[in-house]
């Protein structure tokens, strides 16, 4: 197994402890303890460049996060191994309804602007670019791209036009819950697989969406990010809350074409199929669209 290799790499000879982590769909997790220190070992999953994952632009993203005081300290890179090694975060989960609260809403917001003013990443993110490599990847695994697909391309497509020229910064574009630690004095972040300089909206909307903000949420989040919190601003939040569960919904398609693992990836991508669909529907989409239409 990778982990022995790793572990008998970095501490050959050394007695060490290790603990499997929980959590993870695309990466295999362990807490390793050597002589008083900790660290967490991250051994990439089989075929996750098929989801887009570069794991040179991780270990740089990474690198970057910690330079800012978000990410976790990085110890080392195994290439050969697609493992990475970073220093154990001390710290508790965030559960989304106390992520929800007004005082961790605002820390949130300028922990999310430090990645978006920090240093350039490697690779690069394009919410639009990636469902469509995803629907390439399904067909080129003889799969069929879902029926739900065609129509949430159109809808992308007129977002995209609506949203016009994008200035690109460092972006996390997986801001799961579960990726948040809260070590008593800041709000770090881990996982940084998906990395890449991108839409800081997609950012914003993507911890939106996983965290349930309500529309006074997203202003609150907004205004603490940025000091405002302005109808435009609030129209491309809403607008990239779809493509958020897009990429999420066509995630899952290419996971039933090359996962192995048991878990219900049909169910995973037909909620965000569904979620986006929803999106659509409703009044703050359709009047987003229309004003950043009439702008762009």
């Amino acid at each position: 197994m990778a982990i022995d290799a790793v572990l008998e790499r970095l501490w050959p000879g050394r007695e060490v402890i290790v603990e499997r982590l929980g959590g993870g769909l695309t990466n295999h997790n362990f807490k390793v303890a050597v002589d008083g220190e900790a660290f967490v070992v991250r051994v990439g999953g089989k075929d996750t460049e098929l989801l887009g994952i570069d794991r040179r632009a991780e270990h740089g993203a990474a690198l970057a996060a910690a330079q800012i005081g978000v990410g976790p300290e990085v110890v080392a890179f195994v290439e050969s191994e697609n493992c990475l090694v970073t220093r154990f975060v001390e710290g508790r989960p965030i559960p989304a309804e106390t992520m929800r609260a007004h005082g961790t809403l605002g820390r949130a917001a300028r922990t999310l602007r430090l990645i978006h003013d920090g240093p350039p990443v490697p690779g690069r993110f394009d919410s639009f670019r990636v469902v469509e490599a995803y629907r390439d990847t399904v067909v080129a695994r003889g799969r069929d791209v879902p029926a739900e697909y065609a129509d949430a391309e159109t809808v992308a497509g007129r977002i995209e036009s609506a949203l016009g020229p994008r200035e690109e910064r460092p972006c996390h574009n997986d801001l799961l819950n579960a990726n948040f630690i809260d070590d008593g004095e800041r709000i770090r972040i881990v996982d940084w697989e998906y990395a890449g300089m991108g839409d800081p909206f997609f950012d914003l909307a993507n911890f939106s969406i996983n965290h349930e903000l309500s529309e006074a949420d997203d202003r609150a989040l907004l205004a603490a990010y940025s000091g405002e919190s302005g109808d435009a601003d609030h129209a491309r939040l809403g607008l990239m809350r779809f493509m958020s569960d897009f990429r999420e919904a066509m995630w899952g398609a290419v996971q039933q074409a090359v996962s192995e693992l048991d878990f219900d990836f049909v169910g995973y991508a037909d909620e965000h199929f569904r979620r986006l669909e929803a999106t659509v529907e409703s009044a703050r989409f359709r009047d987003a669209l229309d004003r950043l239409s009439k702008t762009n």
